[in-house]
């Protein structure tokens, strides 16, 4: 398998979504929780707003058993993205059965239709991020976990917080082998790690690396898991992406701030309140 070929965007019908014109506002996290489904009905799947206030229509589910992979936590209900991330999970799972790195354990995606969460995100809103555990599961990939091992199986930290290092117990190059594999898709925007996986890769960078490593950006926490998140997919005009990556491979000055006491401190601001959703993420909460 050629894991660098583009997930094709022929996945469903090139119509634009059709929306209900009454508009709903000041909807909450509680409920787009209780929606279970996508929306109904034909229609190119889009990606609304941004990934931390935005919404998805005609999200698809990602089977909880493929070549490479298995969903974890699956009462959270969080098995739901856009096709082109679909695509992805499924060919970067096929990519580690054959290189023989293990079967991914994927944490959360997002909820049918996208939205704020109950807990756990502030992003995930616009069906284009994935949790994927570092664990890497041989014993996963011969067989179905139980519901039981979904639920209570916890991803190690593959860092050593007291040192700023990684633990080799639980970190080894296949991890690097899948991150690398990940970050090279030309549909991948970021992918967020912490610190100190991101320093251990630009130690060992090779001239080649640059721009994949590029990809890798360091964030709080993401020590047990990485954090991906696709560009807004063509043919989305309501979709609206982060702004460009900064020139480089991130491995400067920018990656040795993480390690400051500033960045380590706790924050005394007061978290902001969540950005009011896009109109036609209203709307999209109430169609049938």
């Amino acid at each position: 398998m050629r894991l660098t070929t583009a997930i094709p965007f022929g996945l469903c019908s090139v119509a634009a979504i059709t929306l209900s014109v009454t508009a709903h506002a000041g909807s909450t996290a509680q409920d787009w929780a209780k929606i279970t489904t996508p929306t109904s009905g034909r229609g190119l799947s889009q990606s609304i707003g941004t990934y931390t206030s935005g919404c998805i229509s005609g999200a698809v589910t990602l089977p909880l058993n493929g070549p490479g992979y298995q969903v974890m936590r699956l009462s959270r209900h969080r098995y739901y993205g856009h096709p082109n991330l679909i695509g992805f999970i499924q060919q970067l799972g096929e990519f580690s059965i054959e290189q023989k790195l293990g079967s991914l354990l994927i944490g959360d995606l997002g909820q049918p239709r996208g939205g704020p969460t109950l807990s756990g995100h502030r992003s995930h809103q616009s069906g284009l991020d994935v949790d994927i555990w570092f664990l890497l599961s041989p014993q996963a990939g011969s067989r179905p976990l139980t519901t039981n091992e979904r639920e209570t199986w916890s991803a190690p930290s593959v860092v050593d917080m007291q040192h700023d290092t990684l633990d080799y117990r639980h970190w080894s190059l296949d991890q690097a082998k899948v991150l690398e594999a990940a970050a090279r898709q030309p549909e991948v925007d970021r992918v967020f790690v912490n610190p100190s996986i991101k320093q251990a890769l630009c130690t060992n960078k090779t001239a080649a690396s640059g721009e994949w490593l590029r990809k890798i950006r360091p964030w709080w926490k993401h020590d047990d898991h990485f954090h991906v998140r696709l560009r807004c997919p063509p043919h989305n005009p309501h979709c609206d992406g982060q702004d460009p990556l900064p020139t480089g491979d991130g491995c400067d000055a920018s990656l040795a701030w993480w390690f400051s006491a500033e960045a380590k401190a706790p924050s005394k601001n007061v978290p902001l309140p969540p950005p009011p959703l896009p109109d036609l993420c209203e709307q999209l909460l109430h169609q049938p």
